[in-house]
C-alpha cells in the first residue's frame, strides 16, 4: 500500500529542490514576449481550451480531422460545422474569423489559412521534426542545452505486415542518419559520459507491437516468435552502431505480454550483457509496482542493468473507457493523485535498486522529478545509473533547471509527418488543457505549497501487485429493480484466461463424437436417423452425432408442450425469469467449455466466440428482467372502474436457429418465449446442434420443467416444415437465409385444419450490409473497422460487411492500404490462438462462395484474393475494386470472406447506393464531417448504424439488433420490444361501484 510520502526521509530534501526549481521555471517573460504570444493563434487556441470546455471537446475534434482536408474549401468547412452553429460560445476573436459566409469566399480562405497554421505551429512545438534534417537541426539545439535525446517515429497503428517491416526499416534507416550526424557532434560531457564510461549519444524509442501487424496476446508464442525476430535484427544494428534501442510501454492490453517477450529476449546470451537498453512502466497502472518488483527480480538474476523509464502513461481516457465498455476492473487509477503518489512509490523503489536497474525519471510535475533529485543526491547514485526525461516541446524549463543542477536529462523526441503525428498531438494537448495538469497549475500560479503537496491514495484506489485480476462472478438480481449490466468478456490478456480456454480445447477435444438426442417430454429419445456434425477446420473429426426427429416425434413433441402450456402459463415471471438467470450463472461457470465448441463445431475463433458466450448470458438476464417489468402491467384507474393492462403468453412456440451465431442465437430466441410463459421447442441448424445440444443441458440443469422446453433436431425441409404447419404452433422464430425465412412466413400464414389463431412469425433474413468511407475518415480506424466486419468469422455474419463504399478522393489510398492489411490476416484453422480468419461452415457453403467468386470475375476486377488453407472447409479472403452497384456480388448475400469495394464521386452517391439493395440490416459510416454523420443518422437505411466503428458485435441492451425491408420482420432481439412478440397484450375493465357507491383510494 502507498502511503503519504510526507513520511519519506527525503521529504525534507524534496520540498527543497522543488522550490528551487518552480523559481527556475516561473522566470517573468518579456513585456514584447507576451506581446507576440498574444498575437500568435497556437497560444490562442490553447487558453481558449484551458478555458472552455465546451469549446476544447470542438476544437480538438476539428483539429484531428484536420489532416485530411486537403483544401481550404473543406477546412473552413469543417470550423464552422465544428465550431459555428451556436454549439458552443466562442471567443469575440474566433467568432469574427468564423462569420464568413460561404467556405470558398476570401473570408473563407482567410480563416482556413489561419486556424490550419496555428494548429501547424501547435504542432511544431511537440514534433521535433517531420523529416530528419529538421529532427538532427532540434537535436543538436538541445545538445547545446546540455541535454541528450531519445527519437521515436509517429504512427502508432501498423495494420499490415508491410507496414511492420517499414517501421523496422525505418528505425534502421532513422539510426544511421543520427550515427552519422553524431560523428559531428562535439562531446558533452554531462551527457555523452559517466563515471568514466562513454554513452551512446544515439538512442531510439520503439514500441513493440509495430514489429507486427497480427499482435495479439491470445497468441503469445506467435506474436513473440514473430516481434523477437524483428527486435533482434533492430538490437544487432543498433549494437554495431553504437546506438541504444528504449521500448516504449503502450496500452495496458500488451503490457503483460511486452514485458514478458522482452524478458526473455534480453535473457538470450546474445543480449544478456547489453546495458543500452530500456523498458518503459507506467505508474497509472495499478499493478505497476508488482512490474517493477519482477523486474528488480529478473535483472538480479540478468546480472547487467537495463534502463527503466518511469512515466504517468500516456492512454488514462482510453484504458478507462474500454474497462467501462467492457465491464472489466478498471486497470488505472481513478484520479491523478493516486497515480503521483503511486509513481513516488515507484520512484524509491526504482532508485533504492540502482545496482540493478537504471533509473530514467519521466514526468513534467516538478514535485515527482524533485522527489527523484533528492533520493539521488542523498544515495549517492552513480550519474550512469540515473537520469530524468521530458518530452520535447513540455516542461523546457523544468528540463533546463535539472540540467543545470548537472543532471542527465534526456528529452523524448517525436519525429514525422502531422497526420500520423495527429493522435500525439491531441494527447499532449489534452494533457497540456486538463485541470489536474500539473503544466497548467504552475502556468496559473497556483501556491507552491498546493502544488507540492504530497499525494496520497484515496480509499479504493489501492495498487495491485499481482495485477488487475479476473472479474467478480455475476450474482442473481436481489431485486426485480436492480439495474441491468452485460456480462464482460474474457480479457485474455491475462495469462490465467489463456490457460484456461487452452485446457477447455484439450478437455473438449476429448470429448468429440458423442451421440445427442432429442429431448421430449423431459425424456431423450432414440431415432432412427443420424447426422455427423463435423469440424469445418478439419471435416474428418467428428465433433457429434445428432438423432434427428421423425414427423410423429416432432407431433409427440408439440403435443407435449401444449399439455405443459396450461401449468407454465401460470407459473409466476419471477420463477420463470430466475431460471434463466440460474442458466446465465451456468453459461459463466462453462464459458470455456461452451467456447471450445464452438470452435470445434462451427469453426469460430476463441476471439469470436467468447462474445458469443457473454451475449447469450445477457439475453438470459435482460430478458428475465424484461418479463419482470412487463408482469407488472399498467393501471390506468378512473372513479368507479379499474383498467388493467397486461399481458399473457401465446402458447407453443417454434425456434429455428442459424448456425452462424450457434450459441447466442438460439439462447436469446428460446430464453425469450420460456420466460414470456410459452412452451418452446427449439430446432437447430443441423451442423451446430451439438452446441445446442449443450445450451438444452443448461436449461434443463437451470430447472425448466418437463415438457415445458424440448431440444427437436431434425431436418428442416420435412420435420422443420412440418412444424411451421402444424395447427398446434403459435409463433415461429426463425433467423437464417431470405429463402427459407420468406416460405416459413408464407407457410405460417395459411390456416390449418383446427387452427383457432393465427401464427406469429418473427423472422431475421440477414443482409447486404456497406460502410461508407468519406474523404474525413480516420484511415487508420477505417481500415481495421473494414477488415474486422468483413472477415471476422470468415464474413458469416449476418452484420457482415459486404460492401464498402469509399469516396473518391481517398479510395486508391484506402483501396491499398485494405488489401495490405487482409493479406496479413492469418488463415487456418479455428483453434490455433493465432488464426484471425477460420473455415466457411461446410462444403456447400465453400462451392456457393466460390460460385459468387467467379460470378464476380465477370464484371468487377480482383484487388486480392488469397490462397486458401488445404484440409478444411477454407475460403480465402478476396477482395473485389471498383464494383458496379448493380452487380450480383453487391446485391446478393454471399455469407462468405469476399468484400465489394465501390466508388462514389459524393457523399450523395455514396448513401445511394448503400441504400441500393433490398436489404436493411447493419450499416457503418466512417467520417469526421459532422454534416455527414448526420445525414447518415437520418438517411442511411438500416437497423443498425455504426459510426466510427465496426457493425458487427451488437450487445444486449446497448445495441438492440434486428432491420427491417428485406432483412426481417420483427422488433430488436435484447431490446425493450423484444418480448413482446411472445405475448398477447389483454386489458381488463372492471366497474367497481355497488348500489350507487365506489371505493376511494385512500379514504379512510
Amino acid at each position: 500500500m502507498v502511503t503519504s510520502a510526507s513520511l519519506s526521509p527525503y521529504e525534507t530534501k524534496t520540498q527543497e529542490i522543488a522550490r528551487q526549481l518552480i523559481s527556475a521555471t516561473r522566470e517573468h517573460r518579456s513585456f514584447f514576449a507576451q506581446m507576440r504570444d498574444q498575437m500568435r493563434w497556437d497560444d490562442k487556441m490553447l487558453g481558449w481550451a484551458m478555458s472552455n470546455p465546451g469549446l476544447r471537446v470542438q476544437l480538438f475534434r476539428f483539429i484531428d480531422c484536420l489532416p485530411s482536408l486537403h483544401s481550404k474549401a473543406e477546412i473552413a468547412r469543417h470550423l464552422q460545422e465544428y465550431l459555428g452553429n451556436e454549439i458552443v460560445e466562442l471567443p469575440g476573436a474566433l467568432k469574427g474569423l468564423l462569420g464568413f459566409a460561404s467556405p470558398d469566399s476570401m473570408p473563407g480562405q482567410i480563416a482556413a489559412t489561419t486556424v490550419s497554421t496555428g494548429v501547424e505551429a501547435l504542432a511544431h512545438r511537440y514534433i521535433a521534426g517531420e523529416t530528419m534534417q529538421q529532427v538532427i537541426k532540434t537535436i543538436e539545439r538541445l545538445r547545446k542545452d546540455r541535454m541528450a535525446f531519445t527519437v521515436d517515429l509517429l504512427g502508432e497503428a501498423v495494420i499490415t505486415e508491410a507496414e511492420a517491416q517499414s517501421y523496422l526499416n525505418r528505425y534502421l534507416d532513422l539510426l544511421a542518419q543520427l550515427t552519422e550526424a553524431s560523428q559531428r557532434w562535439s562531446t558533452v560531457e554531462q551527457i555523452d559520459r559517466a563515471d568514466g564510461e562513454d554513452l551512446p549519444r544515439v538512442q531510439a524509442s520503439v514500441k513493440l507491437t509495430a514489429f507486427y501487424s497480427q499482435f495479439d496476446p491470445l497468441d503469445e508464442q506467435g506474436s513473440q516468435e514473430k516481434v523477437s525476430d524483428r527486435i533482434r535484427l533492430l538490437l544487432r544494428r543498433a549494437k554495431e552502431l553504437g546506438a541504444a534501442i528504449h521500448f516504449d510501454m503502450e496500452q495496458y492490453q500488451y503490457k503483460a505480454t511486452i514485458l514478458t517477450i522482452l524478458k526473455q529476449l534480453l535473457m538470450e546470451e546474445e543480449f544478456r550483457d547489453r546495458a543500452d537498453i530500456g523498458i518503459t512502466l507506467q505508474a497509472y497502472l495499478r499493478d505497476s509496482i508488482g512490474d517493477l518488483k519482477d523486474l528488480i527480480t529478473w535483472a538480479k538474476e540478468r546480472g547487467t542493468p537495463v534502463t527503466v523509464r518511469l512515466v504517468k502513461g500516456a492512454y488514462w481516457d482510453q484504458e478507462t473507457i474500454k474497462a467501462v465498455q467492457k465491464d472489466w476492473p478498471q486497470p488505472v487509477f481513478n484520479d491523478k493523485e493516486a497515480t503521483d503518489a503511486n509513481f513516488e512509490a515507484m520512484t524509491r523503489l526504482l532508485l533504492e535498486n540502482h545496482d540493478y536497474l537504471y533509473a530514467a525519471i519521466g514526468s513534467h510535475n516538478v514535485r515527482s522529478q524533485s522527489l527523484a533529485l533528492a533520493i539521488a543526491e542523498t544515495l549517492n547514485i552513480p550519474r550512469r545509473r540515473f537520469e530524468c526525461q521530458v518530452l520535447y516541446g513540455m516542461a523546457d524549463k523544468l528540463g533546463k533547471a535539472i540540467a543545470d543542477r548537472g543532471y542527465r536529462v534526456r528529452v523524448y523526441c517525436p519525429y514525422g509527418e502531422l497526420i500520423p503525428g495527429m493522435s500525439y498531438l491531441i494527447r499532449r494537448l489534452l494533457e497540456n488543457t486538463a485541470n489536474s495538469s500539473f503544466l497548467r497549475q504552475n502556468l496559473e500560479e497556483r501556491p507552491i505549497e498546493e502544488l507540492l503537496k504530497a499525494p496520497v491514495l484515496q480509499p479504493g484506489d489501492q495498487v495491485s501487485e499481482i495485477g488487475v485480476q479476473k472479474t467478480q462472478p455475476h450474482t442473481p438480481h436481489p431485486t426485480p429493480h436492480t439495474p441491468f449490466t452485460n456480462a464482460p468478456d474474457t480479457d485474455y490478456a491475462l495469462s490465467s484466461y489463456r490457460q484456461e480456454v487452452r485446457q477447455a480445447l484439450q478437455q473438449v477435444r476429448q470429448q468429440l463424437g458423442k451421440t445427442y438426442l432429442p429431448l421430449v417430454n423431459g425424456e431423450y429419445i432414440n431415432t432412427v436417423n443420424y447426422v455427423d456434425s463435423v469440424n469445418p477446420s478439419n471435416p474428418s473429426e467428428v465433433v457429434g452425432q445428432i438423432g434427428l426427429l421423425s414427423v410423429e416425434q416432432a407431433d409427440q413433441a408439440i403435443a407435449a408442450a401444449k399439455a405443459a402450456f396450461p401449468a407454465w402459463k401460470r407459473t409466476p415471471a419471477r420463477e420463470r425469469a430466475d431460471i434463466l438467470r440460474r442458466a446465465a450463472d451456468l453459461m459463466e461457470q462453462r464459458r470455456q467449455e461452451l467456447i471450445a465448441w464452438m470452435v470445434f463445431e462451427t469453426g469460430k475463433v476463441v476471439k469470436e466466440a467468447d462474445p458469443e458466450v457473454s451475449e447469450a448470458i445477457d439475453f438470459c438476464r435482460y430478458y428475465a428482467d424484461e418479463m419482470e417489468r412487463l408482469e407488472r402491467g399498467v393501471a390506468y384507474d378512473y372513479p368507479g372502474e379499474t383498467n388493467r393492462y397486461h399481458y399473457q403468453p401465446r402458447g407453443v412456440s417454434l425456434i429455428i436457429s442459424p448456425w452462424n451465431f450457434p450459441l447466442a442465437i438460439p439462447t436469446g430466441m428460446t430464453v425469450a418465449s420460456l420466460v414470456a410463459g410459452n412452451c418452446t421447442l427449439l430446432k437447430p441448424a443441423e451442423v451446430s446442434s451439438v452446441i445446442a445440444a449443450k445450451l438444452a443441458e443448461i436449461l434443463i440443469e437451470a430447472g425448466i420443467p418437463k415438457g415445458v422446453f424440448q431440444f427437436v433436431p431434425g431436418k428442416g425441409s420435412t420435420v422443420g416444415a412440418h412444424m411451421v404447419k402444424h395447427p398446434d404452433v403459435h409463433m415461429i422464430t426463425f433467423t437464417g437465409s431470405q429463402e427459407v425465412g420468406c416460405r416459413i412466413y408464407a407457410d405460417a400464414a395459411i390456416l390449418q385444419p383446427g387452427q383457432k389463431h393465427l401464427k406469429r412469425v418473427i423472422a431475421e433474413m440477414g443482409g447486404k450490409n456497406a460502410i461508407i468511407v468519406d474523404e474525413s475518415a480516420d484511415l487508420d480506424q477505417a481500415v481495421q473497422g473494414v477488415v474486422q466486419s468483413a472477415f471476422g468469422y470468415s464474413g458469416q455474419k449476418c452484420s457482415a460487411c459486404s460492401r464498402v463504399v469509399v469516396l473518391e478522393p481517398i479510395y486508391d489510398v484506402f483501396l491499398a492500404r485494405l488489401v495490405e492489411a487482409v493479406r496479413s490476416l492469418n488463415l487456418g484453422p479455428a483453434e490455433l490462438p493465432g488464426t484471425k480468419v477460420g473455415p466457411v461452415i461446410d462444403a456447400n457453403a465453400q462451392a456457393r462462395i466460390r460460385e459468387y467468386i467467379e460470378k464476380g470475375k465477370l464484371d468487377s476486377e480482383v484487388a486480392l484474393e488469397m490462397p486458401a488453407p488445404e484440409g478444411g472447409y477454407f475460403v480465402g479472403p478476396v477482395i473485389f475494386r471498383d464494383v458496379p452497384p448493380t452487380a450480383v456480388i453487391a446485391q446478393e448475400e454471399i455469407f462468405g470472406p469476399v468484400l465489394a469495394v465501390m466508388r462514389a464521386k459524393t457523399f450523395d452517391e455514396a448513401l445511394e447506393i448503400a441504400n441500393g439493395t433490398n436489404f436493411a440490416l447493419t450499416g457503418g459510416l466512417y467520417s469526421r464531417t459532422p454534416s455527414h454523420i448526420d445525414r447518415a443518422q437520418a438517411e442511411f437505411e438500416v437497423g443498425n448504424l455504426y459510426i466510427n466503428r465496426g457493425i458487427t458485435g451488437a450487445i444486449v441492451a446497448r445495441q438492440p439488433f434486428g432491420g427491417f425491408k428485406l432483412s426481417g420482420v420483427g422488433s430488436k432481439a435484447g431490446g425493450p420490444d423484444y418480448l413482446l412478440q411472445f405475448l398477447e397484450p389483454r386489458t381488463v375493465t372492471e366497474n367497481v361501484q355497488r348500489q350507487g357507491f365506489a371505493p376511494i383510494e385512500g379514504a379512510d
